[in-house]
C-alpha cells in the first residue's frame, strides 16, 4: 500500500539517535550532522520505491555531501516478516548502490516513531541548527524511475538549506511503500 508523507513541520528539532550501522560503528544525529544541513532519510532494501531510486539518490548525496550536507539513511522495517531488510542485505544494498553514508539500523523502531517516518523513502532535511525545512519527494519517481531529466527536488531544496538555511515553502510529498512495523 503506497503512502504519502505529511507536509514540512518547519522548523520541528531533529529527534537524537544513536544506531547501529553496516560499518560497524554506533552513529548518533551529532556524528553525521553537516555544517549547512543534514538530510535524515528513511529507507528500505526490498521497497519498489526505494529501488526505484536508490542510484539518483546516491548520485545526489554525493553532491550534497560536497556541500557540507551530512546524510544517514535509517532502516526500520521489521526484518522478521520482511527478511529482505535484514542487517546483512542492508550491507548488500548499500554496496551494490555505492553509498557513501552510514546505513543504520532502527531495529526497535524507536527512531522512526520518534520521526513520525511513514514509508520508505521518508526524507526529512533540516538546516545548520537541525530545524526542519524539507519532507518531499526526491523527484517524480514512484515505483519506477522518472525520466532521466526529472526535476531533482531533494536535491534543489537541500542546496538551498545549505545556501539559505531555509528550505521551499512548495513541496511534494514522498511516497513509498509504509513501514512495517512490528506486531505489538
Amino acid at each position: 500500500m503506497a503512502v504519502e508523507t505529511p507536509l514540512c513541520n518547519f522548523g520541528w528539532p531533529a529527534p537524537d539517535f544513536r544506531l547501529p550501522g553496516i560499518d560497524g560503528v554506533t552513529h548518533a544525529l551529532k556524528d553525521v550532522r553537516g555544517p549547512r544541513g543534514t538530510l535524515v532519510m528513511f529507507i528500505c532494501n526490498h521497497c519498489p520505491y526505494v529501488q526505484a531510486v536508490a542510484d539518483r539518490l546516491v548520485r545526489d548525496v554525493r553532491e550534497l555531501q560536497g556541500m557540507g550536507i551530512g546524510v544517514a539513511a535509517i532502516m526500520s522495517n521489521d526484518t522478521v516478516a520482511y527478511p529482505e531488510d535484514s542487517f546483512d542485505n542492508m550491507k548488500l544494498f548499500a554496496a551494490r548502490h555505492g553509498f557513501t553514508f552510514p546505513y543504520l539500523f532502527d531495529e526497535g523502531q524507536d527512531v522512526a516513531r520518534a520521526y513520525d517516518a511513514v514509508c520508505t523513502p521518508d526524507f526529512f532535511g533540516f538546516d545548520a541548527d537541525m530545524g526542519l525545512q524539507y519532507r518531499g519527494r526526491l523527484d517524480a519517481s514512484r515505483r519506477e524511475a522518472g525520466p532521466a531529466d526529472a526535476r531533482r527536488e531533494l536535491f534543489e531544496a537541500m542546496v538551498q538549506v545549505a545556501l539559505t538555511g531555509r528550505g521551499p515553502l512548495e513541496q511534494v510529498p514522498s511516497m513509498g511503500c509504509s513501514i512495517k512495523w512490528k506486531e505489538p
